[in-house]
């Protein structure tokens, strides 16, 4: 990335609590059957796919932070109602902007070492992880588009610069 390595990575910060937010809008209007409808995604419906992506981004987070994590099945729902897991998606996002609001010049120049769920004792460059970081959760909100599409609703605008800089109604 270019630049400071805080402002780059704040503006991904950033752009995810407010996709996240988008996303979420318009899954709250789903109804209970269409939201745990098993559509054949990695993560089966759209309630597993948000669950593994706050679940990710909880790993990830607390080994940026110096932290260890438990490893678990990455398919783990750690919240079965869906108003309790936008209030944790909400307060992790906002948990990630800070975190990312501030960093060191050198931060990505470092490495992140942990045991991953498979249990294997790794060190990774954050030049490496903090993109991964930022595109796992791209990946899995693009899967959560999908299944909103074959659910037949209509589903949000997610573009990085459409949602930085929404047109103008």
């Amino acid at each position: 990335m270019s630049g400071s390595a805080s402002g780059s990575w704040a503006q991904y910060a950033t752009y995810n609590r407010l996709a996240n937010a988008t996303l979420y809008a318009a899954c709250a209007g789903l109804s209970g059957a269409e939201y745990r409808r098993d559509l054949g995604a990695f993560f089966g419906s759209v309630h597993g796919t948000l669950n593994h992506l706050l679940l990710g981004d909880t790993i990830w987070m607390t080994r940026f932070e110096g932290g260890t994590h438990v490893s678990t099945n990455l398919g783990a729902v750690q919240f079965e109602k869906f108003d309790a897991l936008r209030l944790a998606r909400e307060q992790m996002d906002r948990r990630i902007e800070r975190f990312f609001s501030d960093l060191p010049d050198d931060f990505e120049q470092g490495t992140v070492r942990y045991v991953n769920n498979s249990g294997f004792d790794s060190e990774d460059p954050l030049a490496v992880i903090l993109p991964h970081f930022f595109n796992h959760q791209t990946h899995h909100r693009a899967q959560v588009h999908t299944l909103l599409s074959q659910l037949g609703h209509a589903p949000p605008v997610l573009d990085l610069h459409r949602v930085l800089r929404p047109n103008p109604s």
